[in-house]
């Protein structure tokens, strides 16, 4: 039943094998390294701060769901792709406390930062947490890991910031034109768009150019769409 439901897909991008994976991250097996872009770290204590009413729990969430990769994935390296903090709010002493305590669990893990826009204005996260901070493009092999997909850059560009999704629209008798918002990657001839990995962040609806591919991730399952669909 499993191979019903696969829980990544394997491409090849400027002929480097990585994985998608269903759970909104990219493995590069030769590498050992995770990629993830827009976790936005403190993005519901910032709408908090202004008053908004929003559900807790979301850098709890984001913490749990990186120690679910690196439970299922051998990691030397995460890199995420800009938008780690989303604002000030980031530099809350509960979320600083939590974030300390999961890296004091992952010491191990090289983590490294491309910074994003959202970065920019939050600034650079507590320096006890051990990151690596570096400006888009930052190369590694025939990639290029950057936080706006338009970025100049000498490799094949993996980046997020446009937190994609993909409108699955209904079909047959009765659907009235409903359907589902899935988060997605979009890959093209050179670029590719991750999924925003953070809760809370919600999405961009995005339709493929010519030459562009949508893998779609739903119920912890990875599935290509069809061209033209």
């Amino acid at each position: 039943m499993s191979g019903l439901r696969p829980a990544h897909c394997v491409v090849e991008l400027a002929g480097e094998s990585v994985w998608l994976l269903a759970h909104k991250a990219v493995y590069w097996p030769a590498r050992r390294m995770l990629i993830i872009a827009d976790i936005h770290f403190g993005k519901a204590a910032a709408f908090r701060a202004l008053g908004v009413p929003v559900p807790r729990g979301t850098t709890r969430q984001n913490l749990l769901a990186l120690d679910a990769l690196l439970a299922s994935h051998v990691c030397e390296e995460i890199v995420f792709l800009g938008d780690f903090l989303h604002a000030r709010a980031a530099h809350a002493p509960a979320t600083v406390a939590a974030m300390l305590a999961w890296r004091a669990r992952h010491s191990n893990v090289r983590l490294t930062v491309v910074r994003g826009n959202h970065d920019l204005h939050a600034g650079d996260p507590a320096a006890a947490l051990g990151i690596r901070m570096v400006d888009e493009p930052h190369s590694v092999g025939n990639l290029s890991f950057c936080h706006h997909p338009d970025t100049v850059a000498p490799g094949y560009v993996l980046a997020g910031h446009v937190h994609p999704v993909f409108h699955l629209r209904a079909t047959g008798r009765g659907s009235r034109g409903g359907g589902l918002r899935l988060p997605c990657f979009l890959l093209g001839p050179l670029h590719a768009i991750l999924p925003a990995f953070g809760a809370f962040t919600g999405g961009h609806a995005l339709r493929p150019a010519a030459g562009e591919r949508v893998y779609v991730t739903a119920d912890a399952a990875i599935f290509a769409i069809p061209p033209n669909c």
